[in-house]
């Protein structure tokens, strides 16, 4: 089963990512966690991605394209995959198919999760973080016994600047005009289904399951 998963952060592909590794026994292959590894291993492209990723600049296309050939070549993905964050461009998912028609096979579906802008907004401005430890909290999910207080090491809690409310609402309508494309691409293949990711986890692997059939 060879898997894209499509939608903004908080939208819950990761969870659902997850649940599939699971239940199909594929690995989940996010790109940031590519380019970290590129980057570790010292790779030629990795050491071309560091470079990039430390002057704040976006990977470009090419480089993105050729860690993630890279990594569908390792022995694990021989079963599928599962791709969470790219491709995030039409040049990618172009890239994507060339790379896997070359093995004789191509994408078995694109899955788009959907969540309302408000509802990722109200998940992601809920995140506060331990200065001291990095434990992660969530006011509404998962609240500390205080909320300026780690339950772990009593260090101070605190919000990232981008995890504030207007900054959200920002990064929602950028991506939504960076992911329209790819969407739209997908849709034109009939790949691509659209998930309603309100609800529990048990409830959004549900539609997932019917989507793949």
């Amino acid at each position: 089963m060879r898997i894209v998963m499509i939608g903004p952060p908080g939208a819950g592909k990761g969870t659902q990512a997850k649940l599939l590794q699971q239940r199909f026994q594929i690995p989940q292959i996010s790109t940031g966690d590519m380019l970290r590894e590129a980057e570790r291993l010292g790779t030629p492209l990795g050491r071309v991605a560091a470079h990039f990723m430390s002057e704040g600049q976006l990977v470009p296309d090419d480089v993105v394209i050729g860690i993630v050939d890279d990594r569908l070549r390792a022995a694990d993905c021989g079963r599928g995959f599962i791709l969470d964050g790219f491709p995030r461009t039409v040049v990618q998912a172009e890239a994507l198919d060339r790379l896997l028609d070359g093995r004789g096979g191509g994408l078995d579906a694109v899955l788009h999760i959907q969540v309302p802008d408000e509802e990722i907004v109200r998940r992601l401005s809920g995140r506060l973080v331990c200065r001291d430890c990095g434990a992660p909290y969530h006011r509404d999910f998962d609240p500390p016994a205080r909320l300026d207080r780690c339950d772990r090491c009593g260090g101070a809690l605190y919000q990232r600047e981008d995890d504030q409310a207007d900054r959200i609402a920002t990064r929602l309508r950028v991506l939504a005009r960076e992911i329209e494309p790819v969407t739209g691409y997908y849709r034109s293949t009939g790949l691509l289904a659209d998930i309603a990711g309100l609800g529990s986890q048990a409830e959004v692997f549900g539609r997932i399951e019917a989507a793949l059939g």
